[in-house]
């Protein structure tokens, strides 16, 4: 049942034909044998969080929507909640509408359904602390403003743990080296079926291997529009999960599992289209970008120290974002530079005009990925608008460069902690303007509690806080 991401705002009452649409949605189901469908949606730390009702109840979500409190906008990983001016209180109620396009069979888990959600207020507006909706408006905007589509893929990866111990410790469920043939071995049933579910669920998968950290694997899926991409996301975890329980593992997307070593990531990959044609393939600057593909990389460039913020939005994210770990960590880019902060993808000869890309590596699997990938687009688009220029081309590892030559090459460190990143975020205007003054407000209290929460712990016990948070 997978389409794309419906890009209109859901209104009370249900756009015409959707009540009658989840009416018979709602028949197909039952007699698939599911007896209730998942209401999801991700807070802004990240955690994804959801409601559940009945089949037989869609036809109704659909017309209104179901309640839940906007508290969970300021919600901390450890479900504590801190506020902000407008945010946090018991006060108030939302409606939770599922996205009828997007609906889907869960193959891991026999009798449910999934959905995202938009979240609406119950006088029937826009929710300003709804990422969801925040990512529709902002590639609404960049296509009737500028004539750019986009499409995007996160990357996934996890730890695969043999089961959760009394002393919440991560013992891998495997044992073979990095990118080992005997890992695959190891879970190849578990993996086989991971695969079989994500086919049902209509997700066309790339690639699926071992990757270099204890027990990790990593998945790449196809690109989509931004909101479905993100949608996808979030279902591929959903399922990794539950197909991992079924075979007796459990699993962690945590930036980082242990406080040493290479965390999990969730890169982003993003292309802008115009009229059908990749403007990062086929134009007249640096390995075909197009002028406004080049400079949308530039934006990007720019913003990423505030960025960090948004995409690496843990204090276990900076345990992953150490240099010479291919996390990405410098202002640096570079073509299939894997050190480089903005990896210029090209592709084969052949299939660049289809597979050429951009990707952006500061980022984990903490971040919610309807915000990681508005904040990244609007960055981008701040640079179409400007005209910003790429600096010069990184080659190599950006840590190795003398002091005087990163400082002339304008390469720099990123953020070392999430204190610092809430300081570049607070200071880029035009990053919370895009946000919005609610949501930027609630990234940065909800970011600051994450730091009191976990203030005066090692690096040990900041990767323990998080560790089963993911």
């Amino acid at each position: 049942m997978t389409r794309l991401a419906d890009l209109t705002d859901p209104v009370p009452g249900g756009h015409p034909g959707d009540v009658d649409r989840a009416t018979a949605l709602s028949g197909e189901l039952a007699g698939q044998g599911v007896h209730g469908v998942v209401l999801s949606y991700v807070d802004t730390a990240g955690v994804g969080r959801v409601k559940t009702i009945p089949t037989a109840k869609l036809a109704a979500a659909a017309a209104w929507g179901v309640g839940m409190s906007p508290v969970f906008d300021t919600f901390l990983a450890n479900d504590s909640i801190v506020t902000t001016d407008v945010l946090g209180s018991p006060d108030g109620d939302l409606r939770l509408f599922p996205d009828l396009g997007r609906l889907v069979v869960l193959a891991g888990q026999p009798g449910w359904a999934w959905a995202p959600v938009d979240r609406v207020t119950q006088e029937g507006e826009r929710h300003p602390g709804c990422t969801r909706t925040l990512l529709r408006r902002i590639v609404a905007d960049a296509e009737q403003r500028h004539g750019i589509t986009f499409k995007a893929a996160v990357e996934i990866e996890w730890a695969v743990g043999q089961g959760t111990r009394a002393d919440g410790e991560f013992v891998p469920a495997v044992s073979g080296p990095a990118y080992g043939a005997s890992r695959q071995i190891e879970l190849g049933d578990c993996m086989a079926d991971l695969l079989a579910a994500l086919a049902a669920q209509g997700v066309d998968v790339d690639q699926l291997h071992p990757e270099y950290a204890a027990g990790q694997f990593e998945v790449s899926v196809g690109a989509l529009d931004p909101v479905a991409a993100a949608d996808r996301s979030v279902l591929v975890r959903q399922t990794i999960r539950a197909v991992a329980q079924r075979h007796g593992f459990v699993v962690s997307f945590a930036p980082a599992v242990l406080a040493e070593g290479v965390g999990n990531g969730g890169h982003l990959h993003l292309s802008a289209w115009r009229d059908g044609t990749n403007l990062h393939s086929g134009g007249d600057r640096r390995y075909g970008m197009t002028a406004e593909a080049e400079s949308f990389a530039a934006g990007v460039l720019a913003r990423l120290p505030a960025l960090t913020a948004v995409t690496a939005p843990s204090p276990a994210s900076y345990l992953r974002l150490r240099p010479s770990q291919w996390a990405g960590v410098f202002t640096a880019w570079g073509r299939e530079t894997r050190e480089a902060a903005v990896r210029i993808v090209t592709g084969t000869l052949g299939l660049r005009d289809q597979a050429a890309n951009l990707e952006v590596k500061p980022v984990d699997l903490a971040a919610n990925p309807y915000l990681a990938l508005a904040g990244v687009i609007a960055a981008g688009l701040d640079g179409v608008t400007s005209g910003t220029a790429l600096p010069e081309e990184i080659i190599g590892d950006p840590a190795r460069l003398p002091a005087e030559e990163a400082g002339r090459r304008g390469v720099r460190r990123l953020p070392t902690s999430l204190a610092e990143a809430v300081a570049e975020f607070r200071a880029d205007t035009t990053l919370r303007g895009a946000l919005g003054p609610v949501l930027a407000d609630a990234v940065i209290a909800v970011r600051e509690g994450e730091i009191a929460a976990v203030a005066g712990l090692d690096d040990e016990r900041v990767a323990a806080a998080y560790r089963w948070k993911y």
